[in-house]
């Protein structure tokens, strides 16, 4: 038997999904496979990297033991609320036990048309694909909680997107698939049983150690929260920048899903934007922790009923509770940046120390990643402002007079640094790059990227371009969607 599955949600949650197969692809072929994950999962990497593999994860082929099917969620997408949306052209194939003993969800993402499908096509063409899958597995070994890839997979036939493109279907691994979006689906009915049933659920998958408290409902809200503050925080010390959080696409578990039109800065920008359909900055890069609170707020009042029977008492708790999102958020931030900057103690100038050292990044036009990993080695970090350098001059004076009162030395703060801040992360133009070669049909840049990435924070010798900003040449960088 190739998987063992153990299907919760199909077996516990009937009338939260659609059963559904995928189409059958023409001529399905391994694009790019992940041996180590899938060793990660307990599975057989010789047997599945092979054209049997590939009928399985284009969802051709339904292995013994799955229970392929199209999950139902609702979503507020850029404000405005969708009260179906669901699995358009995905499906959850099953649910794998790791050998940590872990549940994880196996997921392909442009499988074909399903109830949820909304007129399109179901389908998803190689450059979305491939960007989901070196980006997710570039944000793992950067240390961010995220859904990963297991296989991508060429589908043999065209797709029409401007014009006709290669299809492809990409195999995902996820905690699960719970989004605030699925339990507005239910709340929006007025299903408060289900409601009910999906945070049972959820506790029970993802913060068990709650369900013998006195408040689990709360207990969730709150968790929810905690673990989208620790995301965000990380987010945001990479300059990752997501571009389409809508609520159907923030997890329970606190993991990175949907790489559409995500990508990272170059020169620190705080306004930055790089999706094409994000006309009014609604998730620019600095309004990130924001947009999470009020995505929060929104699965807030999917649980008002179970947190209290009393409506007004729900509203006041639930309120009370989400105030305290900014405030956890910031102080993950300031862990992460902290740590950036080799402080081991924390000062209560920190943050405005922070913040001066951004300002003086984005009046300068330095490169984000390459300041801090700069920083971190000793290098010349002056040199990359371009402009008004005075500034970097002020706060690095403020950053030595800090470190006065630091217990670590110079060696001991670096060494910190280094495992800390990335020598390599999915530049812009390096993605275009090897995704624009994929579709033509070489997929040598790809995986050399791949590699590069699987390793962000050591310098390899003959790697620099990998390093570097974007050419002045490759001009305002834009992303989209990829549906």
């Amino acid at each position: 038997m190739l998987f063992e599955f153990d299907n919760s949600y199909a077996r516990e949650l009937e009338g939260f999904y659609v059963p559904m197969e995928g189409a059958k692809a023409p001529s399905p072929s391994m694009l790019s496979f992940n041996g180590k994950l899938a060793v990660e999962l307990g599975l057989d990497a010789a047997l599945l990297d092979s054209p049997e593999g590939a009928r399985i994860f284009s969802g051709s082929e339904v292995p013994l033991g799955a229970h392929p099917l199209a999950m139902a969620y609702a979503g507020h997408q850029f404000g405005g609320f969708s009260p179906q949306l669901g699995d358009g052209r995905a499906l959850l194939l099953g649910e794998l036990i790791d050998t940590n003993g872990q549940r994880r969800d196996l997921h392909l993402k442009g499988s074909g048309r399903t109830p949820f499908s909304r007129g399109g096509d179901g389908k998803a063409v190689v450059g979305p694909v491939l960007r989901e899958y070196l980006i997710g597995e570039a944000m793992h070994a950067l240390g961010v909680p995220t859904t990963r890839a297991l296989a991508a997979v060429a589908t043999g036939e065209d797709v029409m997107r401007e014009g006709p493109q290669p299809g492809a279907v990409l195999a995902r691994i996820a905690s699960s698939h719970l989004r605030v979006g699925t339990f507005q689906f239910f709340a929006a009915r007025g299903e408060t049983d289900k409601v009910k049933q999906l945070a049972d659920y959820a506790i029970a998958r993802h913060y068990p150690e709650l369900a013998s408290t006195s408040a689990p409902y709360l207990g969730l809200l709150r968790a929810v929260m905690a673990a989208q503050a620790k995301l965000i925080a990380k987010w945001m010390g990479l300059g990752f920048v997501h571009g389409v959080m809508n609520t159907d696409n923030m997890t329970i578990s606190g993991e990175t899903i949907d790489y559409g039109p995500c990508a990272f800065i170059d020169a620190h920008n705080p306004k930055a934007v790089f999706s094409s359909i994000d006309q009014f900055g609604r998730y620019a890069y600095m309004s990130q922790p924001a947009i999470a609170n009020w995505n929060l707020a929104r699965l807030a009042e999917c649980l008002l009923g179970l947190i209290n029977e009393d409506e007004d008492e729900a509203l006041r708790i639930a309120t009370n509770t989400l105030a305290e999102f900014m405030p956890t958020y910031e102080a993950e931030w300031l862990a992460v940046m902290r740590a950036k900057l080799g402080l081991s103690t924390s000062d209560t100038g920190d943050k405005a120390l922070i913040e001066k050292l951004l300002s003086a990044m984005f009046t300068g036009r330095a490169d984000f990643t390459q300041t801090f990993r700069s920083l971190a080695t000793g290098g010349d970090a002056r040199a990359l402002f371009t402009a008004e350098p005075e500034g970097f001059d002020n706060w690095q004076a403020a950053y030595e007079k800090r470190l006065f009162s630091e217990p670590l030395s110079a060696q001991e703060r670096s060494a910190k640094m280094v495992v800390g801040n990335p020598v390599y992360i999915p530049r812009n133009h390096l993605v275009e790059e090897a995704l624009s070669a994929a579709a033509e049909g070489d997929m040598v840049p790809f995986r050399t990227l791949l590699n590069v990435l699987e390793n962000p924070f050591k310098a390899r010798t003959g790697y620099e371009r990998y390093a570097a900003p974007a050419p002045a040449d490759f001009g305002p960088y834009r992303t989209f969607c990829g549906t």
